[in-house]
């Protein structure tokens, strides 16, 4: 794949156990926490060949923006914009402003399964499938955002992005439910 298809990937806090074991990884980088949770979460994608960026969408240090800009030249960018402390399924500007800044498109996904564990947080749960459930893998058509945009402007993109997320998410879950019947 020519790095010209990469992609930046949306993915809720709470789904973000499903894509991590569905399929192999290559050429894919993931934004992580500082916190320890994130270093639980580094240390897991890592064993199943996601390289890691440490950062946060709602405050991302020059440094980190740096590398993820610099990851996105060859590798898939796979970013949770709620995260690290929510609110829960509620867009940040951080994956829009990355968009922006790199070139690559924002694809909507969403996950859902028909038997799962919820594990609280402190902000909204972690949903980690049963064994031999189904698991439902929605991905949206990608979203373009400008280059060099300013902040009041990427306003309406994060607004287009959070939509699209959404949209998937009630058609993963109409999914799950339809199977379960």
């Amino acid at each position: 794949m020519s790095p010209a298809r990469r992609y930046l990937y949306c993915v809720w806090h709470d789904s973000m156990v499903m894509p991590a074991f569905g399929g192999k990884h290559r050429f894919t980088a993931a934004l992580t926490s500082h916190h320890a949770d994130g270093s639980f979460v580094a240390q897991v994608l890592r064993r199943v060949g996601v390289s890691t960026i440490r950062g946060s969408t709602s405050r991302i240090t020059p440094g980190a923006m740096r590398e993820l800009i610099r990851a996105a030249e060859d590798k898939h960018l796979v970013i949770t914009p709620d995260g690290p402390r929510g609110p829960r399924r509620q867009m940040s500007m951080g994956i829009a402003f990355l968009a922006s800044r790199t070139g690559r498109a924002v694809v909507p996904t969403a996950y859902s399964c028909m038997r799962c564990w919820r594990i609280r947080g402190s902000w909204t749960d972690l949903i980690v499938p049963k064994p031999f459930t189904k698991v439902f893998f929605l991905a949206g058509n990608p979203i373009v955002v400008p280059p060099d945009l300013e902040t009041d402007q990427l306003r309406q993109y994060v607004d287009r992005i959070q939509v699209a997320m959404d949209r998937l998410n009630e058609t993963a879950q109409r999914l799950a439910a339809a199977a379960r019947s």
